[in-house]
């Protein structure tokens, strides 16, 4: 959803809803990992029966990853997808289903958020590719040294949209994925799979949400199901609330700001393309090793408890004194309804509105202030009480000139306190910072320290330099090796002076009287005078509300309903909205992939569109060509950055685009046609599974009528099946659309289409906690309620579901003996840098043997990797005790001493040759040994 800064918000205010994720590592010998056995127990000490993958999440980074090398070729793509999907399912190890959900066409209010992030994107790469053009002729007719340039196609994320040929091929590789996993894994036993691939209409995390509403209708739903839906969108929270289920969790990568990326220009750490000066490449290691390789950290995953999250609600939202009877899960659902007016996908934000100045805790107060003269909650299974949202939005409008006035104060001390930062850290700037091999490093470099080469003329080299800063006016000339001055130093590109940024014009002033006059006429063109349009903008706002919420807990009311402008109402504008209609038109049906296309895409991008469609968009002649405009404005409304900032598009006329679509639908070749048509979702289980044999019964009978699952067969799931033309059927070989991979010759999986329980049009499901529910045990102490901090030291997440796992210790024989199987030779800092990752303790590393002595029980034996589990009793349960490795390890330092006569070279350990001289803190360790 389209919140910025909500999650981070979210757990700061309530913060043991993160989990920090256990995660077994595969264990890898002789080049070759081992695969992990998904079967055994969870890690993370809790066990999960549904994972819901929202696919998209998964694809972008995949695809065009930020902070490591992109792969390739689309096959590797699929590949890096693959490995993906399998940590995700290692982490979780779902029990009865897996529901992978790519999206699908989106609603038409959707279509125009798409629409302006694909537009931005395509404007923004245009931009940055002249830009470095220009930065790098500036550098070379400077001197600088800049690598060549490769010629490399760019992959244009676009594709990753319903209609696309690679959207289709990537429906085909899951369907392979899937299949050979359930042949393979023994995780994947008994687990029924669902994919619903980009042809069945609909975003990813609604098509779940659909699908967990209507199972929850069914009697055989089990109402203590533990559901784990992966995705990193904040809408996914609000998601999971909705549904009132009391075990749901989210999964999530954990998001860590400022990963260092290298420069687009010289492929250097440290600074950004504007700021490239073109300077030689230093030398990355001893021998170079690391030049082409950059910082890559593993991305780690975490867990949202929402029934955490609903535990700080229920003390937070807890009313005394009311009129009528409090409800719990009715407030909830009023939270949810009040998260909209902060933005979301669909609907721009409210002006007075901001996350980051506290607007949700607002907009409680306000609720909790008001919900006493309402006589009753907002909302209700879906469904807005008008009458009851105008006093909360009223509310809000008394206080909104007070909002803007502090937005502005708060703006201008903080301009104050960046100046005089600025102003500090220029005045305590050092004169002169070493360069070369005196520069300083980064702690935690990966690179260990190099011995210096050539001092005297490194010395001397600074001393030239020191004397050339106080002779010149450029700080930032650097010097040959013979002392004269660089042409390649300096470069420098600064329009000004000045300290700060030039400050984007806003030409609102929400902080001064008349903003509302002036932001009517800036935004809309229309004077402020004018109620008959105002009227019209909060009614059409107030449509979207009433659909968002029908969309989050009821499912699509129109796939043709928009919101017709860029720009919000004012709080204090909804005014008489309790007789405004929130209903909408029924039986609307979504575009059709291609139609979307059309609609969603840039001139830039037409390489994805049959040739005649493509020409719509750059043709002078066309009757749609205004749809694709090549140039647009962007209103930063008072934000900073281009990003935050208004995309003004023109809004894409149906009926017109459907009348020009008309010429050159015949055009489509079948292939195409295939493409451009609706699909539905398909069914996956292994022969182990219990619905397998009912399956193969429909394709051997042929039958083509429509059949129910048996719930007792399946885990209480149930649905409708059809069978599938391009199924996958046990005994047939299933061919690999990826090259590197190999076909399955030996298929036990079979595949059939399945569609979701189906429901009048007009019913409503329920937002309640179903009957047999069991309420999670509470989680949150007292101390957990006051503070985020403990006792003034950074709050970490929990690692794992216990809240009392003892973690992992060494005690001090077992130091001492790490500190001997490390070489000193290496210059890495601290004495046990070079100590083995906890996880690779695979293989029973042990001491060699002199002559005549016994076996030495394996080092570090008190030391068990969380992957070592085996059991329903994990070895963190159990009492830390001292093993049997202490008293061989201490016999081993005694006989150390008393073996003197051996020389060092007869010792070999992890790293290669060592001495075992004792040192001083080792004897008196052993004196206080007891």
């Amino acid at each position: 959803m389209g919140v910025p800064a909500f999650f981070r918000w979210l757990s700061r205010k309530y913060p043991s809803i993160i989990v920090n994720c256990v995660e077994e590592k595969a264990k890898e010998c002789n080049g070759v990992k081992a695969p992990i056995d998904t079967s055994k127990p969870n890690p993370n000490e809790v066990e999960f029966d549904n994972l819901y993958l929202d696919m998209n999440g998964i694809i972008h980074p995949c695809t065009h990853p930020e902070d490591k090398p992109a792969p390739k070729n689309e096959d590797e793509m699929m590949v890096a997808i693959f490995e993906y999907i399998d940590r995700i399912f290692n982490i979780v190890r779902p029990r009865r289903l897996l529901y992978m959900a790519i999206d699908g066409v989106a609603p038409r209010a959707k279509m125009n958020q798409q629409r302006s992030r694909r537009f931005r994107a395509s404007k923004e790469g245009m931009e940055a590719a002249e830009e470095k053009q220009k930065i790098r002729q500036e550098i070379l007719a400077k001197g600088g040294i800049l690598p060549p340039e490769e010629v490399k196609e760019r992959f244009d994320s676009n594709c990753i949209t319903p209609g696309t040929e690679f959207m289709d091929n990537l429906a085909k590789c899951l369907r392979y994925y899937i299949a050979d996993r359930l042949n393979s894994d023994p995780g994947w036993k008994n687990l029924t799979v669902i994919l619903s691939d980009a042809s069945a209409p609909g975003e990813g995390e609604h098509k779940i949400m659909d699908y967990i509403r209507r199972q929850r209708a069914q009697p055989n739903h089990d109402p203590n199901t533990h559901h784990c839906l992966c995705g990193a969108d904040a809408d996914l929270i609000m998601l999971g609330l909705a549904t009132h289920e009391p075990n749901f969790t989210i999964i999530r990568e954990e998001f860590k700001p400022n990963k260092p990326k290298p420069c687009g220009l010289c492929n250097q750490m440290g600074h950004e393309v504007k700021d490239c000066q073109g300077l030689p490449r230093e030398k990355q290691g001893k021998h170079d090793q690391f030049a082409d390789s950059l910082p890559i950290a593993e991305q780690e995953f975490i867990f949202i408890r929402l029934c955490v999250l609903r535990e700080y609600l229920e003390r937070e939202l807890t009313m005394a004194s009311l009129p009528f009877t409090f409800d719990f899960e009715r407030s909830v659902d009023d939270w949810v309804f009040m998260c909209f007016f902060v933005g979301n996908d669909f609907l721009p934000h409210l002006p007075s509105l901001e996350i980051r100045e506290g607007a949700i805790d607002r907009l409680v107060n306000i609720y909790k202030n008001v919900v006493h003269k309402t006589g009753g909650y907002l909302t209700e299974s879906g469904f807005v009480n008008l009458q009851r949202v105008q006093m909360i939005m009223l509310a809000v409008g008394e206080v909104e000139d007070s909002i803007f006035k502090k937005r502005k104060d708060d703006d201008d001390n903080f301009k104050r306190r960046q100046k005089e930062k600025r102003k500090r850290m220029k005045r305590d700037q050092p004169s002169f910072i070493p360069g070369g091999q005196f520069s300083p490093q980064a702690l935690g470099n990966r690179s260990s320290p190099q011995a210096i080469s050539n001092p005297r003329q490194a010395a001397f080299e600074m001393r030239m330099h020191d004397r050339q800063n106080s002779t010149t006016s450029s700080p930032n000339t650097s010097l040959t090796s013979d002392g004269s001055p660089s042409l390649a130093g300096g470069i420098k590109r600064k329009a000004e002076d000045s300290d700060s940024e030039p400050e984007p014009e806003d030409n609102i002033r929400l902080w001064e009287t008349g903003w509302k006059q002036r932001y009517y006429k800036n935004k809309f063109d229309v004077d402020a005078s004018d109620e008959k349009f105002r009227r019209k903008v909060v009614q059409s706002y107030v449509e979207g509300l009433c659909w968002v919420l029908r969309y989050y807990y009821q499912g699509c009311a129109s796939w043709n309903w928009y919101y017709p402008f860029h720009y919000a109402p004012f709080a204090s504008d909804f005014e008489g909205i309790a007789d405004m209609p929130s209903d909408f038109e029924k039986g609307s049906k979504p575009f059709k992939p291609l139609e979307q296309l059309m609609g969603v895409f840039p001139a830039a991008s037409g390489n994805f569109l049959p040739p005649t469609w493509r020409k719509l968009m750059t043709d002078p002649e066309s009757s749609i060509i205004d749809f694709y405009p090549e140039d647009f404005a962007i209103d930063l409304n008072g934000k900073k950055y281009a990003w935050q900032g208004v995309a003004l598009l023109p809004f894409v006329d149906e009926r017109r685009l459907r009348a020009a679509l008309e010429e050159v639908y015949p055009d489509l070749t079948p292939e195409e046609s295939r493409r451009n048509s609706l699909g539905g979702d398909v069914l996956f289980v292994g022969k182990h599974h219990p619905l397998c044999d009912f399956i193969v019964e429909q394709y051997k009978t042929k039958n083509t009528e429509v059949v129910d699952i048996p719930p007792e067969l399946c885990h209480g799931i149930q649905g409708k099946l059809t069978l599938n033309e391009n199924a996958v059927l046990p005994d047939q070989t299933v061919e690999s659309p990826v090259p590197m991979l190999r076909d399955l010759a030996q298929n036990s999986a079979v595949s059939i289409s399945f569609k979701d329980p189906q429901f009048d049009e007009d019913f409503v499901f329920k937002a309640i906690v179903l009957p047999g529910a069991k309420k999670p045990a509470p989680v949150l102490k007292p101390g957990d309620w006051e503070k985020t901090n403990n006792d003034g030291r950074p709050w970490r997440p929990q690692l794992g579901f216990n809240r009392d796992r003892k973690p992992v210790h060494l005690d001090q024989s077992a130091f001492r003996t790490l500190g001997h199987m490390m070489p000193r030779e290496r210059g890495m800092p601290g004495m046990y840098a070079n100590a083995v990752p906890l996880g690779t303790y695979g293989s029973p590393y042990t001491r060699p043997l002199l002559s005549g002595q016994q076996q030495i029980p394996k080092l570090l034996s008190n030391l068990r990797p969380q992957e070592s589990w085996r059991g329903p009793t994990p070895l963190f349960q159990q009492t830390p005790q001292r093993t049997a490795g202490a008293a061989p390890l201490l016999a081993w330092n005694r006989m150390l001493q008393s073996q003197n006569q051996y020389q060092p070279s007869q010792y070999q350990g992890l790293g290669g040759p060592m001495s075992y001289p004792q040192r001083p803190e080792d004897r008196m360790d052993r004196g206080r040994q007891v």
